[in-house]
């Protein structure tokens, strides 16, 4: 918080099937345009979010963490309104600022206005996903996004540069599980039997920090180092295979690459040791698949403790100033 904003922690999920991805776009359905435009239903001013992580077209969030730094006069209208009507005092119809800076520093106020604002935030969406996607033509999406909760933000805390680490899972069905149409919104269907401990060999050659260039879409002055601190793959009592990847960051559609790679070592077509060698050849090139969109989910975001917010996203601005995460 400054001596003008107040910044809140906005933890939300999403299915990313009825958007054009996190990012706000002209013209198009996103994640972070419906919450923007929800948020100013109820501050009556834009209120510009910053993400943990940027989701791509169709991708879903279990976990997503968002800032917003609010006005503090818009803030104390919110957590400090006044009675309307004839009841009303002097005080109440004054100026906005003359609830001002003693009620917006008060701890518990802001904590439980916090707290009310993740309801009233839902409410908001449902308008803003139903009756206002209408008047642009688009299909309702009411209950795509979910606000899990509202929180005033620690001293340092940024939601995108005070990142830990960031989880994703990956879902896929192969013939174990058979074709099942409830889960073509979340998973990717191959028609093989799968080697899941081939996969499972064949990801675990990615761990750790490396150059991951074979398996990202590189953008101009961003690096593609990423630390890959934990990888696996299962599958379930169901015969869903769950393929889960947990880095500081990753780099534009590299998770979907990496499971492509998976995939293939999977299939049959290579053998465990080759997504190791195409990482080590720094080489893009057709041979690494790109899996659809539609079985990802950010399942995690992981921040430190409050005291290293601050340290935390000093130091990632300094090592990856043009990032940009999956």
């Amino acid at each position: 918080m400054t001596g003008e904003t107040l910044r809140l922690r906005v933890e939300l999920g999403y299915d990313g099937a009825p958007f054009k991805g996190w990012a706000r776009q002209p013209g198009l359905p996103s994640v972070q345009g419906a919450l923007e435009d929800a948020l100013e239903l109820i501050f009556r001013a834009p209120c510009a979010t910053v993400v943990a992580g940027r989701t791509d077209t169709g991708v879903h969030a279990r976990r997503q963490t968002v800032h917003v730094d609010v006005p503090e006069p818009l803030w104390a209208r919110f957590a400090c309104p006044r009675p309307r009507g004839p009841l009303a005092s002097d005080a109440d119809t004054g100026d906005l600022s003359a609830s001002g800076p003693a009620d917006v520093q008060d701890v518990a106020a802001r904590d439980a206005a916090a707290a009310g604002l993740t309801r009233k935030l839902n409410g908001a969406l449902n308008r803003v996903l139903g009756k206002d996607r209408a008047a642009h033509g688009w299909d309702s999406a009411v209950g795509a996004i979910v606000v899990h909760d509202v929180v005033v933000a620690p001293e340092g805390f940024d939601a995108r540069f005070s990142v830990l680490s960031r989880g994703y899972a990956y879902r896929v069905a192969d013939a174990v599980t058979g074709h099942d149409p409830l889960t073509r919104t979340f998973s990717w269907w191959v028609p093989w039997h799968l080697d899941v401990p081939a996969m499972d060999r064949a990801v675990r050659e990615l761990l750790g920090l490396h150059d991951f260039l074979s398996f990202c879409k590189p953008r101009e002055g961003a690096t593609t180092i990423r630390d890959l601190q934990r990888a696996g793959v299962h599958r379930d009592e169901s015969g869903m295979i769950t393929i889960a990847l947990q880095a500081d960051a990753f780099c534009h559609h590299m998770v979907r690459c990496i499971v492509g790679a998976v995939v293939r070592v999977g299939e049959g077509r290579y053998d465990a040791a080759w997504p190791g060698q195409r990482l080590r050849a720094r080489v893009r090139d057709a041979n690494v698949l790109m899996a659809p969109a539609h079985g990802l989910v950010l399942d995690a975001v992981r921040y430190p403790d409050p005291s290293q917010l601050a340290e935390r996203a000093r130091l990632t601005r300094a090592r990856r100033p043009a990032q940009h995460d999956e």
